[in-house]
């Protein structure tokens, strides 16, 4: 296991415990990070209060993944994010969506690039129409619905 899967593990795991000291550690001050919602992130302090509105708005939030890659500096997972919607969410235009109580299970990929032991670009995906129609906020697209 190279440096980069270590430090996605490690990214992954403090996110999980909602340890936002660890998160912080894990990028570097100038960090850049896409995103799927807010667009993209400049500096640790935007990329940390993007995963913090994450870690609030789903306190049991869990990771499934599917695969784990790495190549290089690029560490790639792929899986479903799962979580309660026990916290607001903050959406990009500082509108919230109060807590629903509902669970979701959401595909999910993001791709982190290292450089000097820390991470420098992350690139995070995932399916917001899947989220929306899950927390009830928006009905399924036929196709997807069981």
């Amino acid at each position: 296991m190279g440096q980069a899967r270590e430090l996605e593990n490690k990214m992954t795991q403090a996110m999980l415990a909602g340890d936002l000291d660890a998160v912080r550690s894990c990028y570097a001050p100038d960090v850049v990070a896409t995103t799927p919602d807010a667009g993209t992130l400049h500096g640790v302090d935007q990329v940390v209060d993007y995963l913090r509105q994450s870690i609030e708005g789903f306190s049991d939030m869990g990771w499934e993944p599917t695969r784990e890659l790495e190549a290089g500096n690029c560490a790639i997972d792929e899986g479903w994010q799962t979580g309660r919607h026990t916290g607001d969410l903050v959406l990009p235009n500082g509108q919230r969506i109060p807590a629903t109580g509902k669970q979701v299970r959401i595909r999910s990929c993001d791709i982190a690039q290292v450089e000097g032991g820390v991470i420098t670009r992350h690139d995070l995906y995932f399916d917001q129409l899947e989220m929306l129609s899950q927390l009830g906020l928006m009905e399924a697209p036929a196709a997807t619905q069981t």
